[in-house]
């Protein structure tokens, strides 16, 4: 459990360190004590039929996982990695920004399991998700060679 209070400005820090994070152009909207919500910035770049102009799976996917994951922020202080995830999508997602909502299922001392939904501009949702994530506490650091 982190001893800092997390507030959304620290979190929103935190989370655009990734370059990819920074792609997508997450911007952390609310932080709960086990649940978050995120927006992220359309980019013509997530268009994969130019005909139909709707975001590729991979986009919502991500945003599925990371949000999920970053639900875990405010009991760790930190996101934890991946250890499986499905996704379901329940219709094609169209230019504009998306919202993500993630909360935790199951806090554990090792494995924790969230969940997250993703919304387009009109409030549809357009995917929603579970992910397991290996929750344990980092190995200390090893010590310094002499």
């Amino acid at each position: 459990m982190s001893e800092e209070k997390l507030t959304v400005e620290r979190v929103q820090q935190m989370i655009t360190r990734g370059p990819y994070h920074q792609w997508l152009g997450l911007k952390v909207l609310a932080l709960g004590e086990d649940s978050i919500e995120i927006s992220a910035t359309w980019r013509e770049e997530w268009v994969v039929n130019p005909d139909r102009r709707y975001t590729h799976g991979g986009v919502l996917a991500a945003l599925v996982d990371l949000t999920a994951d970053w639900a875990l922020v405010s009991k760790m202080g930190r996101p934890a990695p991946t250890v499986d995830m499905r996704v379901d999508y329940h219709r094609a997602a169209m230019p504009g920004d998306l919202t993500a909502k993630g909360r935790i299922v199951k806090y554990g001392s090792q494995f924790s399991v969230c969940e997250a939904q993703v919304y387009d501009k009109d409030g549809q949702l357009v995917a929603s998700g579970r992910g397991t994530y290996f929750t344990a506490p980092p190995p200390p650091p090893k010590p310094a060679a002499a």
